[in-house]
């Protein structure tokens, strides 16, 4: 089930944020005005996790915000915050499922909540980052309709450990 962040579930933001396994990277080629990708994996894995963001009530009540939460039971399991963006495109700011949920299908449902409500605010597509050494993410927006926009790599060079790049993935809708 998916519920709209509020002020009586707000303690369920970040439930969902657990680490991932970084068993690779994707390397993203540019030719031709098209770009793809290659993996290669590493021969020994480690993991990653990501900070708590701040919960932002400023979601709940904002038009050009949203968070969705999904609940089994009464557990959230998986999140997805979005927010307008000036170019035109919704911004998928974070998804997370909870590790013994994934591969379950519901970053997809969580996707196409995203869908819509980008649609409902008459939004060209969806836009997001992630990192390189994200093989599961790229995957996922991969087989779900998204392409590489965009490679920096200077985004993470202030974290001299992190040794990645960001990957900026869009899905711009039919017209």
């Amino acid at each position: 089930m998916i519920i709209k962040m509020t002020h009586e579930n707000i303690e369920d933001f970040n439930k969902a944020n657990e680490e991932l396994t970084v068993f690779g990277r994707i390397i993203p080629k540019y030719k031709d005005d098209v770009w793809t990708y290659t993996e290669e994996l590493f021969s020994e894995q480690y993991t990653k996790g990501y900070d708590n963001e701040d919960i932002d009530v400023s979601y709940i009540d904002n038009e050009n915000k949203t968070v969705y939460f999904y609940y089994v039971d009464n557990d959230c399991v998986g999140q997805i915050q979005l927010r307008t963006h000036w170019n035109g495109y919704a911004l998928l700011e974070d998804i997370a499922v909870a590790k013994n949920w994934r591969n379950k299908g519901i970053g997809k449902i969580l996707l196409e909540r995203a869908i819509e409500w980008a649609k409902e605010n008459k939004l060209i597509g969806l836009m997001l980052e992630t990192q390189d050494v994200n093989i599961s993410a790229c995957r996922f927006y991969s087989k779900n309709n998204f392409i590489i926009g965009g490679v920096d790599n200077m985004l993470y060079s202030k974290f001299p450990t992190a040794n990645e790049k960001a990957v900026f993935w869009y899905n711009k809708f039919e017209d």
